[in-house]
């Protein structure tokens, strides 16, 4: 039995598929973590989706925003982008069932030995609190007021944990720091607008949020895609796993058991 952890797919089937056969996954008996952003952006987005769920509990998935941001189009709240390429998936005769399940996936996936999430865990929580925050989300959009969340889900603030923050903004700043997460100040406020990679950051008061100092440590590791601009991470007790596939780089698994890296280089440029 072995376990694989592989970063954002974006729609690249065809390249999960090839990793999948060097590695000669078996999903009667090795398990399959995904860390989000299933689709947008590259060809096979419906493809993806149909055979992730094909899958069944051989697959560990955890949203990320551009899966969140497929169910606010969905509900009609804003218009099918050309270049997120997610159309098939609204015009599928699955589409209900494709939807339902990926609104039932988790924000946070727990493992004995790791946890994974998309973007990251805010450096403000213990692994208790983010757990605890991560559930109270995800109790929502696994039931009939998930429309409610979605619509207001939308803001960069509050950009501040506090264990005080109530309704929408606790909501809010929970699906931020799962799903959005970069870059951090020097009072670990969450910073939206900064996209770069770290080394060409100029602004001194921003941090990657890993490399936050006064960061909870946790009691395992965190894995996290979303930031394709790190090319890949490994640090203490987090690696990152987005190397940009659909950018034309390269789509990147971890086998957990032995912490060997598989690649496979992206088959076409989405840009």
């Amino acid at each position: 039995m072995a376990t694989y952890i592989v970063g954002d797919l974006q729609g690249c089937l065809d390249e999960l598929l090839l990793l999948l056969d060097k590695v000669n996954f078996d999903s009667k008996n090795d398990s399959l973590w995904l860390a989000g952003d299933l689709v947008a952006r590259g060809p096979q987005s419906l493809e993806v989706l149909r055979f992730v769920r094909s899958l069944g509990c051989s697959a560990k998935v955890v949203l990320g925003n551009h899966d969140l941001h497929l169910l606010a189009v969905s509900l009609g709240l804003f218009k099918v982008k050309n270049k997120d390429k997610t159309a098939p998936i609204l015009a599928a005769e699955d589409k209900q069932q494709l939807l339902d399940w990926l609104r039932h996936q988790p924000l946070l996936a727990e493992h004995d030995e790791f946890v994974m999430c998309h973007a990251g865990i805010s450096p403000q929580w213990s692994l208790a609190q983010a757990r605890h925050a991560a559930q109270e989300v995800e109790a929502i959009l696994r039931g009939d007021n998930w429309p409610w969340l979605i619509e207001n889900m939308y803001s960069n603030q509050p950009d501040l944990w506090s264990d005080s923050l109530e309704g929408i903004e606790r909501y809010r700043y929970t699906i931020n720091a799962f799903t959005r997460m970069r870059f951090c100040d020097s009072e670990a406020r969450l910073d939206m607008e900064c996209k770069l990679p770290p080394k060409q950051v100029t602004d001194s008061t921003l941090t990657p949020w890993f490399k936050v100092k006064q960061r909870t440590k946790l009691e395992k590791t965190v894995l996290f895609g979303h930031w394709a601009a790190l090319e890949g991470y490994e640090g203490e007790e987090v690696i990152g796993l987005d190397t940009g596939c659909v950018w034309g780089g390269k789509l990147t698994m971890l086998r957990w058991e032995d912490q060997r890296f598989f690649t496979q280089e992206a088959l076409a440029s989405n840009e």
